[in-house]
Order: C-alpha cells, then structure tokens, then sequence
C-alpha cells in the first residue's frame, strides 16, 4: 500500500494532548496541519491519558477539516511503543517522530505502524540532534519518511551550544535539514519560535524559511498561525512581478534569445523557474483571484 503525502504545511500548530479544551478550539485556528503534542508537551504522568486523547479527539478533529497529525516520544523512550499502539488512527495525515538520528529508528517506526494496521501513515521525521542533522540526507530518503522538520532548540542542546535571536549558531542545521529534504522529494518545517509574544522575529524567520526552501514553520501558538500563512503564501504584488518576468522572458524565448533585462534585472531560465513557482504556490493556496493571476498588469 502507498504512503499517504502531507498536503500542504504552511503552518503546523502543535496544541498539548492534556489539552482538550485547547485541541477542541484546532478547527477554527486556520492551520494547515495540527499536532496532538505526546512528547514534550505531556509531562510523564499523564502518557496514558494523552493517548485516550488522541484516540478520541483526533477523528474529531478530522470530521471538523483538520490535517491531524499525532506527535509520539522518540523511539528509544519507554512510551514509544504504547503511543504508536495507544495514541494512533488511521484518518490521521502522518505520525510525528522526534529525534530521529537513524534509518534503523525508522525501520522500527515502519514495523510498529505495520504491526497495528497503519500500513499506510507515514513519518514527519524530527531532525534536532547532532547525529540526525549531520546524516539528514541518509535518514529523509527513507521510503516511510512523507515530511521533515528542523527542531533548532534541542539541536543546540545536544551541540552544548547557546541560543541566540541571530540564529547564526543553527545556520548550518537548517540550511542542511532543508537540503536533505529537497533532495529526498519531501517538505520541510522550519524551527519554532519560542516567544509566541514577538511576531516580528516570528515574521522574519518565516520570510527566511521561505527564501531558504522551507514549505512551512511550526507553531506553539494560534497567534503564530496567520503569520506563517503569510510567510509563505505569495501575495497579489509577488504574483504580479512574477507573472511579468515570465511574459517578458518567454517573449525574449520566442525571439530566439535565452536571457532578457527586466526591471534592471537580467532574467534568465533559473528566475524564470523561481517565478513560476510563486504562481504555483499563489494558485494552490488560493491567495490570488483569477484576474490577479490572469495576464500581467501593464506598468
């Protein structure tokens, strides 16, 4: 049977499984994907309950329009195989696995998911130790693998390096964890933003995730969801430009000439193919009307 592809991840919000009061209020947050938190937002103690959560508040989650995924404790914890035999359905969109440093961790993933039935869910894997960063290629072109993302905050623990608004310290990880995941044909979700209170670092990293390569960014707060939706959806004046460069490209193609000067810019087919992608992207997400992605404006 096929593993079953993420749709689209602009933002994916993680919401507490001790938390119904907060997973009930999921739908009307506007995320692309929601996260049932298992690991680190469930203390020890409650392991249990949070799995009955999932099992009961998931499917709802589902019949209310929500891309639900489930996040589980890392493989090598005590509660990895109850989560995976307690905590999963089969409407769910993906399992989310922290700490994956191994393709033999996803081996183990696979064979849990087979043996309850779940044949067809894939893996979001969670690439934030040293080992799964540096060995992100090997471990994302793993056939379970269906999503990526960069987690900075444990990343830099593991390093025993210091976190800073710079973000020049996880430079390295994130551009390699998105690289890893182009070349393994799946998306990749950009780091957190721990001060749910700063949406101008929140924009800013989202402008970066997206300049990068990344698909979307998680989100610890509903606050943080609108922002990311906007980080990486063109809007009407991307759309306009870009639909400008490829007319005067195409006709400059016509005529026989591979390159073109547009808005004091040479345009060849690398940029050609950047805006085409922006039309793509403005289009799949519906942030533009027909007439705005009809034939360019004239200026």
């Amino acid at each position: 049977m096929t593993i079953r592809p993420l749709s689209h991840v602009r933002s994916v919000l993680f919401a507490p499984a001790v938390r119904p009061d907060f997973l009930a209020r999921l739908p009307a947050r506007g995320a692309d994907a929601v996260v049932i938190d298992c690991e680190d937002a469930t203390p020890s103690t409650a392991k249990t309950e949070a799995r009955a959560t999932c099992r009961r508040l998931g499917p709802e989650l589902v019949v209310a329009g929500c891309q639900v995924m489930v996040r589980v404790n890392a493989v090598a914890t005590e509660w990895f195989a109850d989560d995976i035999g307690g905590a999963l359905t089969g409407d769910l969109a993906a399992v989310v696995v922290p700490k994956i440093e191994t393709t033999g961790e996803l081996d183990t993933v696979r064979a849990a998911l087979d043996r309850v039935g779940l044949v067809d869910l894939g893996v979001v894997a969670g690439l934030e130790t040293a080992r799964g960063v540096a060995d992100a290629r090997v471990v994302l072109e793993h056939p379970t693998v269906v999503g990526a993302y960069f987690g900075a905050e444990d990343f830099i623990a593991d390093m025993g390096g210091r976190r800073t608004r710079s973000n020049a310290e996880v430079a390295y990880g994130r551009s390699h964890v998105v690289l890893a995941a182009r070349l393994a044909g799946v998306p990749a979700l950009d780091q957190v933003v721990t001060d749910f209170g700063d949406d101008v670092a929140f924009a800013a990293e989202a402008t970066e995730a997206r300049n990068l390569g990344y698909h979307g960014k998680l989100c610890i707060h509903p606050a943080q969801v609108p922002l990311a939706n906007g980080g990486f959806t063109p809007d009407a004046a991307e759309v306009d430009r870009a639909r400008r460069l490829l007319a005067a490209f195409d006709r400059a193609a016509a005529g026989g000439v591979a390159a073109v000067a547009f808005e004091g810019q040479m345009v060849d087919e690398p940029l050609a193919g950047q805006a085409r992608r922006v039309i793509a992207l403005a289009a799949a997400f519906g942030a533009v009307s027909p007439s705005e992605t009809g034939e360019p404006h004239d200026r």
